[in-house]
């Protein structure tokens, strides 16, 4: 007993003591070990969630970034940035839970920046493509309204809040510094009865759990993920619509897809989209388990031998535009790709290596490293080994027109010719 209870996870003691308050025929006179279940229980009990606290989100995944001093509840939003899914984020679970503990209604709130990061039309287009199917997800299957803005989030978002009267804001979380320079104004504008909570929903293991400083390499990071793997990498709970509805007319909540996306693909069509990636949720699924070319269905065996040779595309996931845009979520690829290790251990091992290792120790670099963009943030040894080898003979010299046209690439003249 000693072993299962301290070999358990705190947050899922708290799930089961939930679970255990309103099942006490676990208890009764007839259950096996009653007494070494009520000690359980007792523990379980112990470690449940506080008021104002998920149940159904690890306590670990939120942080607290603004506490209000609402007294009376108002509705609950949901600021979608990073992860645009109606499945498996935890983002949006919290979103729903608290609404149901508070008993309000939740709306989901999306704000397109005019500029951002370079965005051009491929990657725009690719986005609001899906985001078209999450507005349909979110409110048929869901019910809950979803909301388009365009503009300054520093603006639309505290003005959302103070029209609807909400008591909490829940946001995603990214690591780069405009997304983080955005909240931080947000927190400044927003009313002071309005609580904001972040949840990181798209790591596996929340990153301020993985790491509180800057790691060196992915063998620092990994046994520090991997020794929270077991608490944080879990099946997600089923997503129900909230009990509280939000009363809003047909037209507030209306986006006129087709003209933003022909818009924005006008704005920005140097280089046309690509048609071999379909965009969304139900696609990103498709690629992930598809009966037909399906990556952990079909293709994973090629992943360990074929994944780095850019004349064997078969090799790869397929996963990254999906994972980029929060599409799908990389924990429910790794719940799957589990799910299959027996059949290939070599590549099911390699897939979770770039998957999570990775992935978050990306997040990490961006986060902890203030100029994760320019070299000044490249390690000492790094930038020396560039000073040090700056003079030497190379072997092909490239001037800036064939650098610009990529005529340096092996791939790129093969496709020229």
């Amino acid at each position: 007993l000693h072993f299962l209870a301290f070999s358990i996870p705190p947050a899922t003691l708290a799930r089961l003591a939930l679970r255990f308050r309103t099942t006490p025929a676990l208890f009764n006179s007839h259950f096996p070990f009653n007494r070494r279940f009520r000690a359980l229980f007792t523990m379980a009990s112990s470690l449940a969630p506080p008021p104002g606290q998920s149940a159904a989100v690890q306590p670990g995944r939120i942080r607290v970034l603004k506490e209000g001093s609402a007294k009376q509840m108002g509705p609950v939003v949901y600021w979608m940035f990073r992860d645009q899914r109606h499945r498996d984020n935890w983002a949006l679970i919290h979103a729903v839970d608290q609404a149901n503990k508070r008993n309000v209604p939740v709306a989901v709130a999306f704000n397109l920046f005019d500029q951002f990061l370079g965005a051009k039309a491929r990657q725009l287009g690719f986005m609001l493509k899906g985001l078209r199917q999450v507005q349909v997800d979110i409110e048929e299957k869901l019910q809950i309204p979803f909301f388009l803005f365009r503009g300054e989030a520093e603006e639309n978002v505290p003005k959302f809040l103070e029209e609807c009267g909400a008591s909490l804001l829940v946001t995603d979380f990214s690591p780069l510094r405009e997304i983080r320079k955005c909240k931080e104004e947000i927190l400044k504008r927003v009313s002071d009865s309005v609580t904001i909570h972040e949840v990181d929903a798209h790591n596996v293991v929340p990153l301020w759990v993985a790491s509180e400083k800057l790691e060196y390499s992915a063998r620092t990071i990994r046994t520090k993920i991997t020794k929270r793997l077991p608490e944080y990498l879990i099946d997600f709970p089923v997503l129900l619509p909230p009990k509280a509805k939000w009363v809003a007319a047909k037209d507030q909540t209306a986006v006129d897809w087709d003209n933003i996306i022909l818009e924005v693909l006008r704005k920005g069509a140097e280089v046309p989209e690509i048609e071999w990636c379909i965009p969304g949720e139900d696609a990103a699924m498709e690629v992930l388990m598809g009966s037909k070319d399906g990556f952990l269905t079909k293709r994973l065996k090629l992943y360990s031998s074929d994944r780095n040779n850019p004349l064997k595309p078969k090799g790869l996931s397929g996963l990254s535009p999906y994972l980029h845009f929060g599409q799908i979520s990389a924990q429910r690829c790794a719940l799957e790709a589990h799910k299959v290790k027996l059949r290939s251990p070599q590549s099911v091992d390699a897939f979770l290596e770039e998957l999570i290792v990775r992935r978050e120790l990306a997040d990490n670099y961006c986060y902890y490293q203030p100029h994760y963009d320019s070299l000044a943030g490249a390690w000492e040894w790094a930038r020396k080994t560039l000073q040090d080898h700056a003079t030497d003979k190379r072997e092909h010299v490239y001037s800036f027109g064939m650098l610009l046209n990529w005529r340096w690439s092996y791939m790129e003249r093969c496709m020229d010719s």
